[in-house]
């Protein structure tokens, strides 16, 4: 797909280089801005996130040294209108997404109903069997969701995938906007920006409000794998921004279904874990047996009630991109109402007639496995090679449940500072949605990642992608 054919946000199209009404003063600032001094502060910020120690490591190189995640100073503007509307939609899903792990770990009334097929749940490797009946503290599976939206146009915003089991990437939206204020306070003179740096204390409300004990200050701590964990930046930044403590699973024991911190004074009860290792490793006792990284008996302690797991154990099943693929039906299901962000289309290869559509048309489309992430698993037909769109049709005729296909988008670009100066570039959006006791959050932010190559649709920064600024207006320009 050329780029020429994206909408851009803020220029209107990528041939043009006069801004849109209402981004007209940020296109005057991209211009009237010194390339040179654009430059400046774009190295000025490398050297801050270099400092803070904001790195990711490339799979699949052979380098040792962590890079840190590429950020462009030209930042994404929403406007208060299209946030307004972005927000109803991701309220309306997230709560869908709860009532729908509630429902298959329970009566499983949307499995009777023939919504979603059987098979496609109680068969998927993401669904824990071992959790059935699972009534976590307030009812409440997925606390921290990153629902990953795309743009093709004005008001044409498409949800990607969902990410309900441990989404990342909020220390890097906290981190872009200090860099920002820092770097470009003119932009916050020029346009009125909503905050996000109240993140962290309605990250701590919304733990403390699903506490299991009803009365006392909560304890809440986030378990890391540990330091050589890729993200393991974030975990430590947001425990200390919360003022938790930051455990690993040796700091944590269970004694009679309750679970204990272990501290130079003693042990302390647990009441809630923003947990940050996947479920395959959290208990050796319940899955890994060799896994060195959970906590012996954490999953009876959940399933007697006694502690709170940030996001729930089995959530991952609504992370599934077969699953993606009913969630308008999900929505509809639990919510009664039209989905107001819809997906992209999708096409199951489980079923013959999507099977045979994709095989016909592998250099038109984009081929995903159900349970990939981080651009890995994927196929971008209309960039590929003859001899990568060969290995992916033999791989859907051996195994065509674990894949599904999307038509390839024409996702919007933003103006981004490259080597030859500013260009527009592919962008994405997740924005961090809260779920507690005491209802739903949205951060008015999120992490814009940009596919820095020119043409890639692939904004992952494991593929060579960055990060922008997302600045949501709080009324007109």
């Amino acid at each position: 797909m050329a780029i020429e054919r994206a909408f851009d946000e803020i220029w209107g199209s990528s041939a043009s280089r006069e801004g849109r009404p209402e981004f007209t003063a940020l296109a005057d600032w991209i211009s009237s801005t010194p390339p040179a001094e654009l430059d400046r502060r774009q190295q000025a910020a490398e050297a801050a996130f270099r400092q803070l120690g904001i790195t990711f490591a490339v799979y699949g190189e052979e380098e040792s040294a962590e890079r840190i995640i590429p950020f462009d100073i030209v930042p994404r503007i929403f406007t208060k209108t299209e946030w307004a509307d972005l927000s109803e939609g991701l309220v309306q899903r997230v709560e869908a997404i709860n009532a729908f792990l509630a429902d298959v770990y329970g009566p499983r009334k949307i499995l009777k109903d023939k919504v979603v097929p059987e098979e496609l749940i109680l068969g998927n490797p993401q669904f824990r069997p071992m959790l059935d009946g699972a009534k976590p503290p307030h009812g409440i599976f997925a606390h921290i969701c990153g629902i990953d939206l795309v743009r093709t146009g004005p008001g044409e915003f498409w949800v990607l995938e969902d990410n309900a089991r441990t989404p990342s990437g909020v220390s890097y939206m906290l981190e872009n906007r200090e860099a920002m204020l820092r770097l470009c306070p003119e932009l916050f003179e020029m346009f009125p920006v909503q905050p996000i740096d109240s993140y962290p204390d309605s990250l701590l409300e919304t733990l403390q409000s699903v506490a299991p004990r009803p009365a006392g200050k909560p304890v809440c701590v986030l378990l890391t794998p540990g330091h050589f964990n890729s993200a393991f930046y974030e975990h430590s930044f947001l425990a200390d921004s919360m003022g938790i403590e930051l455990v690993e699973a040796a700091d944590l024991e269970v004694d009679d279904d309750m679970v204990w911190m272990r501290t130079i004074e003693g042990r302390v009860k647990v009441d809630v874990i923003y947990r940050r290792i996947d479920d395959d490793y959290i208990d050796p006792l319940v899955f890994k047996p060799d896994s060195l990284l959970g906590v012996p008996g954490l999953i009876a302690a959940y399933m007697a009630g006694n502690v709170a797991l940030v996001n729930a154990p089995g959530t991952g099943i609504a992370d599934d991109k077969a699953i993606y693929s009913y969630m308008p039906e999900i929505v509809k299901y639990y919510s009664g109402g039209e989905a107001k962000l819809p997906n992209v289309e999708t096409y199951r290869c489980r079923e013959p007639q999507a099977l045979k559509y994709t095989l016909d048309n592998l250099d038109k489309l984009v081929v995903k496995l159900v349970d990939g992430s981080g651009g890995y698993g994927m196929l971008v037909g209309p960039t590929a090679t003859k001899a990568q769109i060969e290995e992916f049709r033999a791989a859907l005729l051996k195994e065509p449940q674990r894949y599904i296909a999307q038509p390839t988008l024409a996702l919007s670009t933003v103006p981004t500072l490259t080597e030859s100066g500013v260009a527009p570039r592919h962008v994405d959006f997740r924005p961090f949605v809260l779920s507690g006791s005491k209802g739903v959050t949205i951060t008015p932010g999120g992490l814009t990642r940009v596919a820095l190559r020119e043409g890639s649709l692939v904004v992952n920064s494991s593929q060579g992608g960055g990060t922008k600024d997302s600045l949501i207006l709080a009324g007109d320009a």
